[in-house]
């Protein structure tokens, strides 16, 4: 997978980086079909305390690509919230996969029931 990484006004560091990596496997781990991830770490000091730091992510799959974003008062948190919102995408994504072949099967055993 591709690595994309940007950051506005943040020093990347070599913990911040591992970070995003580790966390970005494990979103791979969800899904083995992701091409590659965009991330955006930015750091607006004259927004709310609250939001400072924002992060991106962009995670290119086959069919609409998923994208989520969050603002938080440290880094990290906003990392780590910007991954639980997409690993539930995918989680999303992967159950109406998985709906769409089971109704499939389950109409297909209805016909040929009816053929009997």
């Amino acid at each position: 997978m591709k690595l994309i990484l940007s950051t506005h006004n943040v020093t990347l560091t070599k913990a911040i980086e591992d970070h995003i990596l580790t966390r970005i496997e494990k979103l791979e781990h969800m899904d083995k079909y992701v091409t590659n991830a965009r991330v955006v770490l930015e750091h607006d000091h004259l927004k709310k305390p609250e939001r400072q730091f924002t992060c991106s992510m962009t995670l290119a799959v086959p069919g609409p690509d998923l994208y989520a974003e969050d603002s938080e008062t440290e880094l990290y948190a906003a990392i780590d919230l910007v991954t639980k919102k997409l690993e539930q995408q995918l989680r999303k994504r992967h159950n109406k996969y998985k709906a769409q072949k089971h109704s499939l099967g389950a109409r297909g055993k209805e016909l040929r029931q009816a053929a009997e």
